[in-house]
């Protein structure tokens, strides 16, 4: 393997591991898709998790401003999903420090444990494990910025873009696997992917 693994590697571990699975699956927003990824699959396994997670930090710190911030870096990621991503960056990085956000429940805002502050313009880089429509990086990235810190990256194992992604423009961005999954309603195309049987249900 590669020191910064390839697309074709990457998406071969997440095949390996299960992470990555075709078919047709309906998630809980009402889409169909022939795909179905779930990137903390593929981190169950330690040696995995350091090569995706050094990986993204090659390519985070290829970037010469920011390898000159790295002593002050925060990595920050808006759930618990994009933990050993953040733990892994910040490691490989040798970063300054690991947190993230979290929701009481889905119809509150993001918000961080008490007493965690962020000081006028600390430098974060904003990682997670896949980014479909950017929803969760866009708040975090507002809850941030709103209490003086500067967001100068984001960065995730894999960008998987659905139809109503949020723009991120300006922002340096980087990923290991770019995958581009159909995304349709109930329909001919659920026939055409999946001719016997129903969808298997899954979350987003």
């Amino acid at each position: 393997m590669h020191l910064i693994p390839t697309q074709e590697e990457v998406i071969q571990l997440l095949r390996s591991t299960g992470a990555l699975r075709e078919g047709h699956f309906l998630y809980t927003n009402g889409m169909h898709s022939n795909q179905y990824l779930q990137v903390p699959l593929a981190f169950r396994y330690y040696q995995h998790a350091k090569t995706l997670s050094v990986g993204l930090s090659r390519l985070l710190r290829a970037n010469a401003e920011i390898r000159a911030m790295i002593p002050e870096l925060s990595i920050v990621t808006p759930d618990a999903g994009g933990l050993p991503v953040a733990f892994g960056v910040c490691e490989a990085l040798r970063a300054k420090q690991v947190y993230w956000a979290e929701k009481a429940n889905e119809n509150q805002p993001l918000r961080f444990r008490q007493f965690l502050e962020q000081h006028p313009g600390e430098k974060v880089v904003l990682v997670d494990d896949i980014l479909r429509t950017g929803k969760k990086l866009t708040e975090l990235k507002a809850l941030l910025e709103s209490n003086g810190a500067k967001v100068v990256a984001l960065a995730v194992i894999v960008y998987q873009p659905g139809p109503d992604i949020l723009p991120f423009e300006g922002l340096p961005f980087y990923y290991m696997a770019k995958m581009d999954p159909m995304y349709f309603s109930e329909g001919p195309l659920c026939d055409l992917t999946h001719p016997q049987g129903e969808p298997v249900k899954v979350w987003i």
